[in-house]
């Protein structure tokens, strides 16, 4: 017998059969789609072996550029990706916290800065670090790496340092509010509380909702390709296909890529909550033998 779900009712047999004849129908039209587009980018010659040998025949001599490029390209993106993620993540936890633990008075600077950045877009965030820092005379030249680099950083931090700081708190405010009460009962100090016994039963609650955001940050650094700031993958594939005319080559495996990066990400995380609950789950104590006289 099957278990009812408590989320929703089962579908009866007339709403599966609707169900199955929807999902068959839209597969056939989907097929159909996708067999129009490979014959009109067959007819127009889209996979003749001049525009796709610099990609996929090793023997071509643009082969090995291309793919020192998209290599470049690749560990340029990996590298934005990781300082933002990073600074996002500490400076999304000290707001984060900072909003749950100060008065209403004095959190009304962070809620205000919360929610001015989490509604600019991203774009506008990356092009006033690129335009309004150097301006006011912002030098970070002393820094490794280009200056578009830590322009793409630093917009891409301030916007998604709000967001991690809204999951965490969304995270906290998910637990029973007898998990705070129990902490502070037994002497603990509200700030020794959130960080000993609320944030680390947060984060498999917030888990996903923060990979999800992390695989964000990691695609948002093709932005700094519309802005022209920094030479990452997008960038770099663009660059390539101006001197190959070969855009939808290019710019299909620059996409393949950051698929394969981004699925990457998400089975790591997959990997890392699945591992947390077996280390959690508490284990079986089996019963001393009897002893036999």
């Amino acid at each position: 017998m099957s278990t009812p779900s408590v989320l929703y009712d089962a579908p009866g047999p007339r709403a599966r059969r609707r169900a199955a004849v929807g999902g068959a129908f839209a597969s056939v039209v989907g097929l159909i789609l996708t067999g129009l587009v490979i014959k009109r980018l067959a007819d127009a010659g889209q996979f003749s072996g001049d525009l796709w040998g610099p990609i996929v025949n090793p023997s071509n001599e643009d082969f090995p550029a291309v793919w020192n490029l998209l290599a470049k390209g690749v560990q340029a993106t990996l590298t934005a990706a990781a300082l933002s993620i990073t600074f996002s993540l500490i400076i999304g936890g000290v707001v984060g916290v900072a909003r749950m633990m100060l008065g209403r008075r004095a959190r009304m600077p962070v809620v205000a800065l919360i929610e001015l950045l989490r509604g600019l877009p991203v774009v506008i965030t990356i092009y006033f670090a690129s335009r309004v820092l150097p301006e006011l005379g912002v030098d970070l030249s002393g820094l490794p790496g280009e200056a578009g680099l830590w322009f793409l950083v630093i917009g891409l931090t301030a916007y998604n340092c709000v967001i991690i700081a809204e999951i965490i708190r969304a995270g906290v405010a998910s637990l029973p509010g007898g998990q705070r009460e129990a902490a502070l009962a037994v002497g603990l100090t509200p700030g020794a509380a959130m960080r000993l016994v609320l944030l680390p039963q947060a984060v498999r609650v917030m888990l996903p909702a923060l990979i999800s955001q992390l695989v964000v940050i990691l695609k948002d650094t093709s932005l700094a390709a519309v802005l022209a700031l920094y030479t990452e993958l997008l960038r770099q594939g663009n660059l390539i296909a101006l001197n190959l005319h070969n855009p939808i080559q290019i710019l299909s495996v620059v996409a393949a890529i950051f698929i394969l990066i981004n699925y990457s990400l998400s089975r790591l995380a997959t990997w890392v909550d699945q591992r947390s609950i077996r280390t959690t789950r508490p284990r079986r104590v089996e019963p001393a033998p009897a002893n036999v006289s």
